[in-house]
């Protein structure tokens, strides 16, 4: 996708003070947009000045900014806040005046930075899709022989994407659907209401959108088509007993078999949307590739698993991947040609989950991990600055605080999962490799946990995914799923999701004890950012904080 400059508009400047106190984003300067009273004056325009222009918020290049690719913000609280990952303090490296400390810990308090940019972040993309809108509806009005149906649906459905992290990292926050949205109106809405709100608008926007590939480049690449949102309907009815739940504190949730969505004119359960979302991604030919290594490969775009990324091309885009540069040690990553900043490692849990160093170690650990000893990309020793030893990372040396500590550099198995571009930017921050938001392996598993849940038999679709990779058999059972999805969608943002999901995100793991009154589940969503508070009053903030 063209990256475009998008151009300030004052009429939503009140509304983003409001929420996040901050009109930075604001002060651009148009380089090909048009001028705030002007109209697009064909559909071409239409979807270049007021659909496209959204594109550059999916992904980023500054910190908090995009779902994925960029540090500190969507990805990382649904990453370092779990059993997942931890970036360990390695002497003067990876303190941050306790910011990683305070993800892994849960001690990230109301006015972390991190919390409140991210919060910002999807605001500004709610209310530029808020925007955007407004001048397809003006644009109509002026021409009613035009179709603009399907850019509103598409507009409509990447605002509910937005909502939907919104709705999932705070729970109770503001529901803004127009411009003109009065102060009154920026009241916080019950989870559930913007839960229902969120199914609504995707849904209504099925009919006007394509059918094609999105992760394929074409006119269609990195947009949100019907697979999409057909993936985005089966996650949310998966999630739907923590999302129509209003007091995640009180250690009591709806049933998702009582909890029922309009299917095309047809009442089912939550687990019942969830199969027959699924179903329609399987039945519009998504499948598994045959090597999952393809799926993270430069040059991905052909993947059949693929169903929604992040085009990153090193000399179009300024889309960024960090998250392999921010792991691998100085050596290991200068090896590479590239640049390396030592950071973020698998916890002894994920190593526990994965059966490092048994014989039962997962195929997909050394597909996602780099442990032990390491090589360059023509198979030569990694060694450190003395020219004579070998880098081998320590996988199960890891600790929250490594300072000063023997294994301070090379503690803890580091990200791999996705191929090394040798010619890539940036110290390899600019890349040929898609980022993976959505891929047909997690549609899968979600098909099996729903009929689980349901009280069925969901072996098929696990057995389809291990078999993949080589990986015995097992039973499917709630268990047995929570450890497949951390094996299948390590280092892909999906954990924290899933451990709450599971009524486990606040539990006691390694390193990292309970936060006091944490068992209440207090620390299942982030609190309303300080900032955000001070600047508009009318906002609550959630219970335990």
């Amino acid at each position: 996708m063209k990256q475009h400059t998008l151009f300030p508009f004052v009429a939503t400047l009140f509304f983003v003070l409001l929420l996040a106190g901050c009109s930075r984003f604001l002060e651009e300067n148009p380089r090909d947009g048009i001028s705030e009273d002007q109209l697009a004056t064909s559909l071409q325009e239409v979807y270049r000045f007021h659909v496209a222009t959204l594109y550059n918020h999916v992904g980023g290049c500054e910190d908090s900014q995009g779902l994925q690719g960029t540090g500190r913000g969507v990805y990382d609280l649904n990453t370092f806040t779990t059993d997942e990952a931890i970036m360990p303090t390695r002497g003067a490296d990876w303190y941050d005046g306790g910011f990683w400390q305070g993800l892994y810990l849960h001690r990230w308090g109301v006015s972390n930075n991190a919390i409140f940019h991210t919060w910002e972040y999807l605001y500004k993309a709610v209310v530029l899709c808020n925007h955007s809108l407004a001048k397809i509806d003006a644009y109509a009005a002026a021409r009613p022989a035009d179709d603009v149906e399907p850019y509103r649906a598409e507009v409509r459905a990447l605002r509910a994407l937005f909502y939907y992290y919104l709705m999932d990292l705070f729970g109770r926050v503001p529901l803004i659907r127009h411009t003109d949205d009065a102060s009154a109106d920026l009241l916080q809405v019950e989870r559930s209401e913007l839960f229902r709100f969120i199914v609504s608008e995707l849904q209504e926007a099925l009919p006007a959108l394509s059918g094609e590939r999105s992760n394929q480049p074409g006119v269609y690449y990195g947009r949100i088509t019907r697979p999409v949102v057909w993936f985005l309907l089966a996650k949310l009815a998966l999630n739907a007993e923590v999302y129509a739940d209003d007091d995640w504190t009180d250690a009591l949730r709806p049933d998702g078999r009582q909890l029922f969505f309009d299917v095309d004119g047809v009442k089912m359960d939550a687990w019942q949307t969830v199969c027959h979302y699924c179903n329609l991604i399987t039945e519009s030919g998504y499948t598994l590739e045959t090597d999952y290594r393809s799926n993270f490969a430069v040059f991905n775009e052909s993947s059949s698993e693929n169903i929604f990324v992040i085009p990153m091309n090193k000399t179009l885009y300024t889309n960024q991947l960090i998250y392999l540069f921010r792991s691998r040690h100085y050596n290991h990553a200068k090896a590479l040609g590239l640049g390396g900043e030592n950071g973020a490692s698998a916890t002894l849990d994920a190593l526990d989950v994965f059966g490092y160093g048994t014989d039962e170690e997962d195929p997909r650990f050394r597909l996602c991990y780099y442990a032990d000893e390491v090589t360059d990309l023509q198979g030569n020793p990694v060694l450190l600055d003395d020219g004579r030893t070998p880098l081998v990372y320590e996988p199960r040396r890891v600790e929250l605080d490594l300072s000063g500590k023997e294994y301070e550099k090379i503690a803890g198995a580091r990200m791999k999962k996705y191929e090394v571009d040798p010619t890539s930017l940036k110290d390899g921050k600019l890349a040929d490799n898609d980022i993976v938001l959505f891929r047909y392996a997690d549609v899968l598993l979600m098909q099996s946990e729903a009929k689980v849940r349901a009280g069925g038999n969901g072996d098929a679709e696990l057995e389809q995914v291990r078999r993949r990779v080589g990986a015995p058999s097992r039973p499917a059972t709630l268990e047995t799923l929570l450890d497949e999805r951390l094996l299948e969608l390590a280092w892909e943002g999906w954990r924290r999701q899933d451990l709450v999901r599971f009524g486990l995100f606040t539990r006691a793991y390694s390193h990292r004890p309970q936060v006091e009154d944490e068992a209440t589940g207090f620390t299942t969503v982030f609190p309303i950012p300080e900032k955000v508070i001070s600047m508009n009053p009318q906002l609550c903030q959630h219970k335990g904080y």
